[in-house]
């Protein structure tokens, strides 16, 4: 089968959508398909990397090179434009299936018939949101909508009269790389690989990094509503233990970094941004991984996506196998439970305090709860979630 994949937003970036683009048009090729990606050419985002294959490669984590187009954007058309010549690239390619997340794009190749399958992380939004998405339902080549959350789904048929079964509408979490997460070491050896990669926060503030250390760590964004507050206050609670923080725009880092020395926080790690590709050598360096989403939740666009989120740091935990404590959030109950992680209020900090004293002295606990996780992750590749999308999509078009 032949799949144009349409992106959203430009790459390279570090915005989740584009890591998510980029694995699922990987996972698309991996089943066998033929796959083709566009990419907006302008953006006004302020980050931009290296487009060569190695760099794009180490960046999203990716194995299988594919065809990438870089297509017209102008940023005062708000990608009206990159949407048409998005549609028309695949058409002439000749394309089984078009899938995006841009809803322009979705819409109009809707309308010319052409299979389309539209992603959404969000209930549309504003004046033409919700236009483009109900030209997106009324299209006769609207085949399928993936969303990410059994209540995203209820939402979108509550309010704009989407489907909310299948064979339409397909409920399906966000994925990993499961291969990525074989062989892992053990945290205490992953910690002594990368002691060396750290820098101090500044002159005047040692970071004591033990690998001898227990070690609670994050990865992702440190936009507000991630819980980087919560961390912080654990830190102080906890001195004995390390606590290690990946990721982040720069800003965001400069931002976290200056609590951690007005609050003179020797035992907190701040990495900055970490390639894909090497991330699992980080999760992998911490007895415990921790995801304190707080009950709002923004995204880079500043909007809170607490209802809906599905956050592709949960699915590279369980495939990690480590323990992992995380908020009780209602959306985040579609995949956790207590079997497999340890749930706490995410603004309870003396419960979260109680946690991480009671896994830090229980091993056995830590690695019951590991396995469990890991084992729950093979539900969860990139591979699974594009054959679920893909299957039956040419069949015709579903009652």
């Amino acid at each position: 089968m032949k799949v144009a994949t349409i992106a959203p937003t430009f790459i390279p970036a570090r915005r989740a959508n584009t890591l998510q683009v980029m694995k699922m048009t990987q996972a698309f090729a991996n089943l066998g398909n033929e796959v083709r990606l566009a990419v907006p050419e302008v953006s006004g985002d302020t980050w931009e990397g290296d487009r060569s294959w190695s760099s794009l490669s180490d960046h999203y984590g990716l194995d299988n090179q594919f065809p990438i187009a870089w297509l017209p954007s102008s940023p005062r058309l708000r990608k009206y434009d990159y949407a048409w010549y998005a549609v028309r690239w695949a058409r002439k390619w000749n394309a089984d299936v078009i899938f995006t997340r841009l809803p322009q794009a979705a819409a109009i190749a809707a309308n010319l018939g052409q299979i389309t399958i539209l992603e959404v992380h969000d209930c549309p939004q504003g004046t033409m949101g919700p236009m483009l998405f109900r030209m997106f339902l009324r299209g006769r080549g609207a085949r399928r909508l993936v969303v990410i959350s059994k209540v995203l789904a209820m939402d979108l048929r509550t309010g704009f009269g989407s489907p909310e079964v299948p064979p339409f509408t397909q409920v399906i979490p966000d994925g990993v790389d499961l291969a990525r997460y074989t062989n892992l070491p053990e945290p205490f050896e992953s910690r002594r690989e990368l002691i060396g990669n750290f820098k101090l926060l500044d002159d005047k503030l040692e970071t004591l990094f033990l690998a001898e250390r227990f070690t609670a760590g994050y990865t992702g964004h440190l936009y507000p509503g991630r819980g980087i507050s919560l961390i912080l206050e654990l830190a102080q609670r906890l001195p004995e233990m390390n606590f290690l923080i990946v990721g982040g725009d720069p800003l965001d880092v400069n931002r976290v970094r200056r609590r951690v020395v007005e609050h003179k926080l020797q035992n907190v790690t701040l990495t900055g941004f970490v390639p894909n590709s090497d991330l699992p050598r980080y999760q992998s360096a911490c007895d415990v991984l921790l995801m304190p989403y707080q009950r709002q939740v923004s995204a880079s666009s500043g909007g809170d996506i607490s209802r809906y989120l599905s956050p592709m740091k949960l699915f590279e935990y369980l495939a990690c196998g480590r323990a992992i404590c995380s908020s009780d959030l209602p959306v985040l109950s579609e995949v956790l439970s207590s079997d497999i992680a340890i749930l706490l209020q995410p603004d309870d900090v003396n419960a979260w305090v109680a946690a991480l004293h009671e896994l830090s002295g229980d091993p056995l606990r830590r690695k019951d709860l590991a396995s469990r996780a890991q084992r729950a992750a093979g539900d969860y590749s990139w591979e699974n979630r594009a054959r679920q999308i893909l299957a039956g999509i040419q069949e015709g078009n579903p009652e």
